[in-house]
Order: C-alpha cells, then sequence, then structure tokens
C-alpha cells in the first residue's frame, strides 16, 4: 500500500516542509501551530463558483433550556447554467481537531462545489484545546441536521451527503453513525444523555454518502502505517499524539465511538462511503481497515489508496502546493459524488 518513495511533486513539498523546520507542530502550540499550518494555504480563489457566503446555524443543544451555540458556516453555491435547486455536501476540514479552519479548505471546497455541481456548506467546528471532545462533535451534528432540515435555505434539493478529511474525515463518519442511531433509536455503544433523547424526536438527518479522507477512525495505534511513517511525511507521530491529548483530555473518551467510529457495536446500515488513503500517513492502515468493516457490514465503499503520497495531500490543489495525485483524487470524489446524485 506504499510506494518505494513519494511521488516526485511530493519529495518537492516534503524538502519545503524541512526548510520550514516546522516539525513537530507542538513545540508551538495550538496558536502558533495554527499558524504554521496558514502558510500552506491556496491562495487561490479557483475554480470559481456562483457565490460564496459567511453565515451560521445553530448549533447543538447540550442541556434543555440552555442557549445554542451558534455554528459558523460556508456556503459555495455552484455556478453553470444550471439554476438549482441542487445536493448538497457539507465539509469538515482537517487538521488534527486542533489546527485548520474554513480558508485551510477553501481550495478543497471550491472544487468539489464547482466540479460535482452541488452546494458545499463547510463547518467551523470548535477547535481543541479550547473546546474538546464532544465540541466538534456536537458542531459537526448540528450543522448536518440544520442543513438537512432547511434545504430551502441553502438552494439544495434534498440530498446530501457528508465530507471530511482528517479529524473532518472523522467527523464524516461520526456524523453517519449518529444519523443512524437516532434514525434506529439506539446509541452506538455511547452513553445516552437527555440531549440525546431531545435530538431523536426532532429526527435525523438522511445522508446519502460519506467521503472519508485519510480519516482517523481507530483509538489502537497498532497498525504497520503507524511505525512505517512515524516521522519524515510531514504527520508526525508526536504530533498525532498531541492532537489526542489536546482534543480528549481523557483516555476514557477514545472508547467512545463518536470519537473513534471503529468502537462501533455495528457499521451496517450506514450510508455508501468513499474512503481515501495515502501511503506515506500513519492513518493510511486504520482508513483501510475502516473500509473493510464498512464493507463486512454490507455498505457499499470504494476506497482508493494512492501509494505515493502523504497526509494532507487532499489540499495540494493549488500553489503554493500543489500535485496531480491531488487533482487525480479529487476528480475521483466527485464522480462518486455525481453518481449518487443521479
Amino acid at each position: 500500500m506504499r510506494a518505494d518513495e513519494p511521488h516526485p511533486e511530493v519529495q518537492v513539498v516534503l524538502e519545503q516542509i524541512a526548510a520550514l523546520d516546522a516539525l513537530p507542530l507542538k513545540q508551538f502550540g495550538a496558536r502558533g501551530a495554527r499558524d504554521i499550518f496558514g502558510q500552506f494555504t491556496a491562495d487561490a480563489d479557483e475554480p470559481e463558483v456562483d457565490r460564496t457566503h459567511d453565515l451560521t446555524v445553530p448549533g447543538y443543544v447540550p442541556e434543555a433550556g440552555e442557549q445554542r451555540e451558534a455554528v459558523p458556516v460556508r456556503h459555495y453555491r455552484p455556478g453553470g447554467a444550471d439554476e438549482g435547486p441542487f445536493p448538497t455536501v457539507v465539509f469538515f476540514h482537517g487538521g488534527g481537531f486542533v489546527i485548520g479552519d474554513l480558508d485551510s479548505h477553501d481550495v478543497v471546497c471550491r472544487h468539489v462545489c464547482a466540479k460535482a455541481n452541488v452546494n458545499v456548506v463547510a463547518v467551523d467546528y470548535r477547535r481543541a484545546p479550547e473546546n474538546p471532545f464532544p465540541a466538534a462533535v456536537e458542531d459537526a451534528y448540528a450543522a448536518v441536521t440544520h442543513v438537512a432540515e432547511n434545504p430551502e435555505e441553502f438552494d439544495a434539493d434534498g440530498q446530501l451527503a457528508v465530507m471530511g478529511d482528517s479529524a473532518g474525515g472523522t467527523l464524516a463518519a461520526v456524523v453517519s453513525l449518529m444519523a443512524r442511531d437516532r434514525d434506529d433509536g439506539e446509541a452506538s455503544g455511547a452513553s445516552r444523555t437527555s440531549s440525546d433523547e431531545q435530538r431523536e424526536s426532532d429526527g435525523s438527518p438522511s445522508i446519502d454518502r460519506q467521503v472519508l479522507v485519510y480519516p482517523a477512525v481507530d483509538a489502537k495505534r497498532d497498525y504497520d502505517s503507524w511505525e512505517e511513517n512515524s516521522e519524515g511525511y510531514f504527520l508526525v507521530e508526536e504530533d498525532i499524539l498531541w492532537f489526542f491529548d489536546c482534543y480528549f483530555g481523557s483516555d476514557l473518551h477514545e472508547l467512545n465511538p463518536y470519537a473513534f467510529p471503529m468502537e462501533a457495536k455495528r457499521h451496517g446500515n450506514l450510508p455508501p462511503a468513499t474512503v481515501v488513503t495515502a501511503g506515506f500517513d500513519p492513518l493510511r492502515d486504520e482508513g483501510a481497515a475502516y473500509a473493510r468493516v464498512l464493507r463486512d457490514a454490507g455498505v457499499d465503499v470504494t476506497h482508493r489508496n494512492y501509494d505515493d503520497v502523504i497526509h494532507g495531500f487532499i489540499s495540494m490543489l493549488a500553489p503554493p502546493v500543489s500535485i496531480d495525485r491531488a487533482h487525480e483524487a479529487v476528480d475521483a470524489i466527485v464522480a462518486d459524488l455525481r453518481e449518487t446524485f443521479e
């Protein structure tokens, strides 16, 4: 599942990263790491979309009677001859639940919006360590629920997919589990709360596809890819463990299926899945394992492993970092979405 060496374009990227002398990111703390990560943000408003609009949607209700926290989102509306309504993809950015934001993945959202001819609603969920688990999960589920229940607000036709990379891929998988569990009237091994029961009465979003790009899905770290790719390929083991410390605080949370979806008691009756993994990525093998678990449970799964790229490659679509493999992967995802939304 890993090539003999990274793709030549990826090797150039790795040289640029090494020149920054910025790894591990944990040495800079959360705010400093966000600044460093921002240096790799694509500086391009391409491809063109009809419009983008920043707004907020209601957040998850933590307890009955408490004020909802608004969740910032960015709506990308496709252009072209079609006047809508359009299918919708709710997108969650990566960054270990600590770094990344709407701007860091703007280029990915634009490509999906323009090429698949879909709305994209990107979610600016709360990040750790300021807001540890389950804040990001609550924001992700609240955003998907609001989009599903208010299609007219987004010029949407009712068809819905969730997508994310890295931590965002985790959130896409978790939201798919939560939607199924609330529809089935059960929790995936997680303890129920009063807010769970509140949400259940409101119904759950119907999700047509989950797109999981190199997600973190398993609390176990006994995969070969962790050892093979522990350092030297952008995402280093030291930073992964730091991200987990920031996000979870306690190891007990890692047993929650809404933290790591592999912990769910069952994986059947979930939306069709696209799973993308990268050869030189510590998370490669757990992503592949999750694809197998879903397939064994009867879920329609398309798994694509790009054996000569690194974690984070999906965002490398425009300067300062642009590689062919990123365009290949996005085009393949777009094809899956188009097929789903036919």
